[in-house]
């Protein structure tokens, strides 16, 4: 396996450089608000580049971006031909020049000192990227319900850790992501098949390669919430009918509750039907449905005792639609995949670096260069 990550030994006048990719699709309202924080960073201007990737924006992303590019030359505006989000990453990477690798969303809003803790931890821990949890923010009622919603496991089981405060450990994937480069020159960019869940399918790329995942409190991001229900519908629908590739290339990725969203879902549409067949699968339906309903109201209550008010009372509606939307598109994603369950997924895109070199044999880190 991949020995970890090579270690800079002090950390000083020796840093390396550090590129950030952000990819944009249609932010006008919070493209400045992450590229303020983002020039606002403690580390060094000298060593920092950014590059943002834009698909196709048919609002004003492209001409603010193009306006901070115009007064800071370490702004790069690029453009995302294909327009999906993992493309988009791939086309600010191979662009980069920095040693190491910073994932940001558009929505995201860096802590001054984000970058300096990031590669601090890369360092003092041998990680090969690290990460914070989800802190979301809104002005809005809904967003802040869905902030809930994402924090409770009822909401997202498992995956629910990462909106929450926890300890640093070592995990499976992590929000945003800092590599070093070598990462990339090794394993390989993102999966452009895949239109979400592009940074499970890399991480766990990553850890076959006997890679190294950090999740530390001290990385400090946050992360707007979109109030529209429909785009919340949307973008769990596709990630749920991205999952089923994710599954299909590391079936080892596959969990139970994976399939709880789906089957409710199946349930749901089955039920009416088979309950007219016979009495016992129309009771069967009932009793899921009430249950289904009674545990939304349970842990809407629980937040109301923690003294969250009126947010929680958005919590009944917001539930549905993530597992809803998250279920149908793993149905869909189920049928419309159905024959890559037998046949060979094609590889993600090729390292960057094309050295002849055993991969298993390379070990992932950055090197540290003497600057003047």
């Amino acid at each position: 396996m991949l020995p970890p990550a090579a270690v800079i030994e002090s950390v000083g006048s020796e840093l390396p450089t550090v590129s950030i990719v952000i990819p944009v699709r249609n932010e006008e309202d919070c493209i400045a608000r992450c590229l303020n924080a983002v020039l606002a960073q403690t580390y060094p201007p000298a060593l920092l580049e950014i590059i943002v990737i834009d698909a196709h924006s048919h609002d004003r992303s492209r001409a603010i971006v193009a306006d901070y590019a115009g007064r800071d030359a370490r702004i790069t505006l690029l453009s995302n031909p294909i327009g999906t989000i993992p493309a988009g990453l791939n086309v600010g990477i191979r662009a980069a020049r920095g040693e190491v690798i910073a994932r940001v969303d558009a929505r995201t809003i860096l802590a001054s000192d984000y970058l300096s803790t990031a590669v601090e931890l890369l360092v003092s821990m041998r990680a090969h990227n690290v990460g914070g949890p989800v802190r979301s923010i809104t002005p809005t009622l809904g967003g802040r319900a869905l902030a809930l919603a994402w924090g409770s496991r009822f909401g997202l089981g498992g995956a629910s850790e990462r909106y929450r405060e926890s300890t640093e450990c070592w995990t499976d994937t992590v929000y945003l992501g800092v590599y070093p480069r070598k990462v990339f020159e090794t394993i390989g960019l993102y999966d452009e098949n895949i239109l979400q869940d592009e940074d499970a399918e890399l991480n766990y790329r990553l850890r076959s390669h006997g890679g190294r995942i950090l999740v530390s409190p001290r990385l400090r991001s946050y992360y707007f919430n979109s109030p529209s229900l429909r785009r919340l519908a949307w973008k769990n629908l596709v990630f749920g009918y991205s999952k089923v590739q994710v599954c299909q290339k590391y079936p080892r990725m596959m969990n139970w509750r994976h399939f709880v969203p789906p089957i409710f879902v199946a349930g749901l549409l089955l039920g009416p039907i088979l309950g007219s067949v016979h009495w016992l699968f129309g009771a069967v339906w009932i009793v899921g449905v009430g249950s289904y309903l009674l545990v939304c109201l349970g842990v809407m209550g629980r937040y109301l005792l923690q003294g969250e008010g009126r947010t929680t009372m958005l919590l009944p509606l917001i539930f549905p639609i993530l597992h809803l939307s998250w279920g149908a598109g793993f149905l869909a994603g189920t049928v419309r995949f159905f024959s890559r369950w037998f046949r060979y997924e094609p590889a993600p895109p090729p390292p960057l670096s094309q050295a002849s070199a055993p991969l298993i044999q390379e070990a992932i880190g950055f090197a540290v260069r003497k600057r003047p």
